[in-house]
């Protein structure tokens, strides 16, 4: 099997995985969760150790290293953006955290996937020419991805914080 088609055939399975993704999550975008406020920390130092790790396997050279950080940097501000689409509510007198899927992440996420895929694609085939290596190119998506999840999940726990704290000082208060 030649190149095209194994890469066809990866971006179809990750199609028809995102599309899974996304039917589950519509179905249940009219129902509220718990958010867990003391867990989410969990999937930003799960993600931030996986990265120390890969990036300690291939360590970047020189300029490399102000590539990432500004990768990071720019997932970081989308992550902002995401974290601040997502609503927050609490209960006045149990003062648990719920939050509700909001339709706007979900089609923002969506968006920076085809962005994602067509700007992999493009520097995959163009790579050479643009003196990018395959690996700089993989170490970039994996910090734009720690960024935006981490900090849309410290936009949501700041946030979700300043209501608890607002919800107690007004029961303290009555």
């Amino acid at each position: 099997m030649d190149h095209s088609k194994q890469q066809m055939i990866s971006y179809a399975i990750t199609g028809v995985v995102i599309g899974l993704v996304l039917f589950f999550r519509i179905r249940r975008l009219n129902q509220e969760r718990r958010l867990k406020l003391e867990w989410m920390w969990v999937l930003p130092a799960v993600m931030v150790a996986a990265t120390v790790a890969l990036l300690m396997q291939f360590p970047p050279h020189g300029l490399d290293w102000l590539w990432l950080a500004l990768v990071f940097a720019v997932g970081a501000g989308i992550g902002w953006m995401r974290g601040k689409l997502v609503p927050i509510s609490i209960d006045p007198e149990t003062h648990l955290l719920n939050t509700k899927p909001s339709p706007a992440a979900l089609l923002f996420l969506l968006g920076l996937f085809v962005v994602r895929f067509a700007a992999r694609a493009y520097l995959e085939s163009n790579a050479a020419a643009l003196h990018i290596s395959i690996g700089l190119l993989t170490d970039g998506f994996v910090v734009l991805a720690v960024g935006l999840f981490g900090v849309s999940r410290l936009e949501m726990a700041l946030r979700a914080w300043g209501l608890l704290k607002a919800a107690r000082a007004a029961k303290a208060a009555a």
